[in-house]
């Protein structure tokens, strides 16, 4: 897998070889450890240099690939990196888990893909339950990562400017 991991960063984008490496993680086909470590005895591998910068955005916690092509469009931005997959309470009551989270100003985003129309009843009752205890959201779909990042960039920088 790890072969596999250089392999694709060759003949991806940064932000794809990322996609490729949470996955892997998230799927448990792989490790941090053993990633860190093929980073490190692996100096002339081909593909090896882009593998150690993926290696700098890499998150275990992410749930989905286009939460990661968010979090990497924010990152690569020079938003500061949010936090993934962040259960939010309410003194001891769970309210929802945040795609990513901004912890300081309490701003949480949410990727809304495909299955998000069969939940709609109760992904808004989360969402009222997090407005109600102060986390301010902004919600986001394929299209608008993929068709207007820019404008999903902007909005979180706007968003993150207002604390």
């Amino acid at each position: 897998m790890l072969r596999t991991l250089c392999d694709l960063c060759i003949q991806h984008s940064l932000i794809e070889s990322v996609v490729f490496a949470d996955t892997a993680l998230h799927k448990r086909l792989v490790t941090i450890a053993a990633l860190t470590g093929w980073v490190a005895t692996s100096a002339h591998q081909h593909g090896i240099k882009r593998l150690r910068t993926v290696l700098r955005y890499v998150e275990p916690k992410a749930a989905s690939q286009m939460e990661t092509r968010m979090r990497m469009r924010l990152v690569l931005s020079r938003l500061p990196r949010p936090e993934a997959q962040v259960p939010i309470y309410d003194g001891r009551r769970f309210l929802g888990r945040l795609d990513l989270y901004y912890r300081d100003a309490r701003l949480g985003l949410e990727y809304d893909g495909s299955t998000h129309k069969d939940s709609v009843a109760e992904d808004n009752r989360r969402q009222n339950l997090l407005l109600g205890a102060g986390v301010r959201l902004l919600r986001f779909t394929a299209g608008d990562i993929y068709n207007s990042p820019d404008v999903v960039v902007a909005q979180v920088r706007r968003e993150l400017r207002r604390d």
